[in-house]
């Protein structure tokens, strides 16, 4: 359900889970680099046991456009109309301020969701999904970076480093859509540390957020518009250092997938809503930092 300029996720997700893509229409509307990276892994396209079989987009030529590619039966000109029809929703957009007014009916009517990073971007949006959750409402949302495989080798070899006194990381575009990813891979590698403070130091094209753990450790996040280079994260500890260089696309958004899938299968989301709430806290606090001339916020 919907798409956002510049996120290609609706292509490559529905693409990964049934198995079958149209690499020169995925290029045709802007995304070589998707059509690349599946067209590189198609022998592991495809998730036994589901189907995507519905698809809405705010312009019926882009849901044509992704039935097309990846093998969509039934394009719908209404969200509604997938109630009652799909076992489970993925919300494609990346546009947080969106997200509470396109998943309200399918919350309202039970039906379990995904939503796509970030979750929310206003503390009133965020409030809204944890009260749904509490209520016993399927929700999950989170970045692949979480399932990253480059993030779990850093996690499995972490010990070895000693104590962690800093952690930095780096990455393109912007803070708001982008920030999660950097906290997405640094918490899941530090296994979901308390944060007590967040301080934005930056300016918008060069967004530079510290943020402060409860065992003192320094997290430095930066967010360059105009570089180029993946994501890397960088883990400083008292015994040793590691270099995570992020770039397997692919295989952190097949992961991420197989976990709804396995969630909705399983009746409740695989993944703790309170990690994710914890995160989109930091990114929003992150925001009102910045808005108040960068005065550290604590959490």
């Amino acid at each position: 359900m919907g798409m956002s300029e510049g996120n290609a996720h609706p292509y490559s997700w529905s693409s990964i889970i049934n198995g079958q893509f149209d690499g020169d229409e995925i290029s045709r509307i802007g995304y070589p680099a998707v059509a690349s990276y599946l067209e590189a892994n198609k022998d592991t396209l495809g998730i036994s046991d589901v189907m995507v079989t519905h698809v809405w987009c705010q312009e019926r030529k882009i849901s044509e456009s992704i039935a097309h590619s990846s093998g969509i039966t039934y394009v719908v000109d209404n969200i509604m109309d997938m109630i009652g029809e799909v076992d489970a929703v993925i919300l494609g957009r990346d546009d947080p301020e969106n997200h509470v007014a396109m998943a309200t009916p399918f919350v309202e009517a039970g039906v379990p969701i995904f939503i796509d990073k970030p979750l929310a971007y206003s503390k009133d949006d965020l409030d809204w999904f944890a009260a749904q959750v509490e209520q016993g409402n399927f929700i999950m949302s989170c970045s692949s970076m979480r399932y990253a495989n480059e993030c779990r080798i850093a996690k499995q070899e972490l010990r070895a480093l000693g104590k962690i006194e800093l952690v930095t990381a780096v990455g393109k575009k912007d803070w708001k859509k982008y920030g999660i990813h950097m906290l997405e891979a640094v918490f899941s590698v530090l296994d979901d540390p308390r944060p007590i403070s967040v301080q934005h130091i930056g300016k918008p094209d060069k967004e530079i957020v510290h943020v402060r753990l409860e065992d003192e450790t320094d997290v430095m996040l930066h967010l360059y518009q105009h570089i180029s280079g993946t994501f890397q994260v960088t883990f400083f500890g008292q015994q040793g250092w590691k270099l995570v260089d992020i770039r397997n696309s692919y295989s952190m958004f097949r992961d991420n997938i197989i976990e709804f899938v396995r969630s909705v299968q399983e009746g409740k989301p695989r993944l703790d809503f309170k990690k994710t709430q914890q995160l989109m806290t930091v990114l929003i606090c992150a925001k009102e930092s910045y808005d108040q001339g960068g005065r550290v916020v604590l959490l």
